[in-house]
């Protein structure tokens, strides 16, 4: 029999086996165990324990108030095979062209795979070479190649939508490298230098499955055909009906042009910076003396200030914040973490709401807004030097002239600087309203040392490409999907869109 077992918790201070505080609890002799789910509630931080949900599987009775007969609830695409005469072309390998292709190959799709980066190694050495160097490629870099944007990021698996598709996700993940953990933890994470190896895992498999890539090749146009579209590149051409765009959403001049040809409208996305603690700060507010028992600590905080958001995005404990511009002049920065969360520092963003009556009339007008923000911030040290400031001097409109107990994991440099001259007053009031609201959550959070580092633009797109609610085509043969196409927010809700197109494209129904 297989039972359930809910709300099961361990004081995190106790390190006994798991197995074998199951074993005294229930008086079984022999049993197997799995976790199911694994969180820490620290609303006591006196009593901070480890919450689990488990599966036991014996042939010995357990009874008890949280126990229950085990029901699997696990759903798996079917695949039908691909009927159709031309192969599916993918445009763009992040996470939704990574599902959307995955599934498609499985298909016996054959699908085509067009890339503006290049492959994980050699993007991984055009990302050392800037971070080193200040060297930038414009179409190899944090945002273009293979893998997106997340393969250099914490690797952060949170999602607020609630799919049975996304534990096939996570399944496939672990199917091509990514640790176990992430099927149970509350608040899974890959870590960028394990999701790399995912990602080249996925490539190989569909490849062996007829998929064909061109990598460094960078997606132009199409031209109508009497039953088909002909996709151009600045490599060869390729015939098709199905043409998924998974551009992200930072192919700028992509969507420039895809604005002349297909519907789009302004969507709403956020601005600010990324803040610098030490993490062994955040990890005693977040748990107490039980701080030394337990991973890196991890927070998420929002609030609102004259009807905007304001809130913490893509916190990496143990991490580094990254220089993660695409374009020459411009500063973005972001948050990365290794699966070990080993840096001493822990990061994340604060974003305030951007809407488009901020910025203008159409979708681009958004585009040209975060251009203008990130050009500014440049232009303060004329380098990739980012603008930042202190905690203490941001809040007091003053300007800090040297570091104090927190020495930053930016790359480049800073230049110590009044951020209002790169971000919008509304963004920086609110920034302010957001650190001394989150500071009465997380104790600790207002810290006078730490380091505001300017600034973060990239977080979601400012435009959405229209699409049918049933076919999930903008129009015939185009299908736009994931962050780029403004349909998802990270890297599960982007996966999950690409699949869930890729599975309507190839004929096999499941509603959303």
């Amino acid at each position: 029999m297989q039972y359930q077992v809910d709300d099961f918790k361990v004081l995190a201070s106790n390190q006994e086996p798991l197995e074998k505080l199951i074993q005294k609890k229930f008086h079984l002799k022999n049993f197997k165990l799995s976790i199911l789910s694994k969180s820490i509630d620290a609303r006591k931080k006196s009593e901070v324990y480890l919450v689990y949900r488990l599966l036991i599987t014996t042939d010995e009775v357990v009874k008890g108030k949280t126990i229950s007969l085990y029901q699997k609830r696990d759903i798996q695409p079917i695949y039908p095979s691909w009927k159709e005469a031309y192969s599916p072309v993918v445009v763009g390998f992040g996470p939704a062209g990574i599902f959307a292709s995955l599934y498609l190959a499985r298909c016996g799709a054959k699908p085509v795979i067009i890339e503006r980066g290049g492959a994980i190694e050699e993007r991984i050495a055009s990302v050392q070479s800037f971070l080193e160097n200040k060297t930038l490629n414009p179409n190899s870099n944090v945002q273009f190649g293979e893998g997106g944007a997340g393969a250099f990021s914490d690797g952060k698996l949170t999602c607020n939508r609630k799919h049975p598709l996304i534990g096939f996700i996570f399944r496939e993940l672990v199917a091509h490298g990514a640790h176990e953990d992430i099927l149970y933890d509350s608040m899974p994470h890959v870590g960028t230098d394990v999701l790399r190896e995912v990602v080249k895992n996925i490539r190989l498999e569909i490849e062996r499955l007829g998929g064909c890539f061109y990598f460094n090749t960078t997606f132009l146009d199409w031209k109508n055909k009497e039953d088909s579209i002909e996709i151009l590149t600045t490599g060869p051409s390729f015939q098709t009906k199905h043409l998924l765009l998974g551009i992200g959403h930072s192919a700028r001049d992509t969507i420039r042009h895809l604005y002349k040809k297909i519907p789009m409208e302004a969507k709403a996305f956020s601005m600010g910076v990324r803040v610098e603690h030490l993490a062994e700060k955040i990890d005693k507010a977040q748990y107490g003396e039980f701080f030394k028992f337990l991973p890196k600590a991890y927070y998420k905080l929002a609030t609102h200030k004259d009807g905007r958001g304001i809130y913490t995005f893509c916190m990496c404990p143990g991490g580094y914040v990254l220089a993660s511009a695409s374009e020459a002049n411009t500063i973005v920065t972001n948050g990365m973490s290794n699966y070990a969360r080993e840096g001493i520092n822990s990061n994340s963003a604060i974003l305030v709401d951007v809407r488009p009556e901020d910025y203008g009339a159409t979708p681009l007008d958004g585009i040209a807004y975060q251009e203008k923000y990130e050009h500014l911030a440049f232009d303060i040290a004329k380098s990739f030097s980012a603008p930042a400031n202190l905690m203490k001097e941001f809040m007091e409109d003053r300007v800090a002239c040297t570091y104090r107990s927190i020495i930053p994991t930016y790359p480049h440099g800073l230049i110590f600087t009044d951020l209002r001259k790169c971000l919008p007053d509304y963004v920086v009031e609110g920034i302010k309203s957001g650190i001394l609201e989150f500071n009465q959550r997380l104790k600790g959070f207002y810290d006078e040392d730490a380091i505001l580092i300017g600034i973060e633009s990239r977080s979601s797109s400012p435009v959405r490409i229209l699409r049918d609610k049933i076919t999930k085509a903008a129009q015939e043969y185009i299908y736009p999907i994931g962050e780029g196409a403004g349909y998802a927010g990270g890297i599960i809700s982007a996966s999950l869109d690409g699949l869930l197109t890729a599975m309507k494209i190839g004929g096999e129904e499941y509603e959303c």
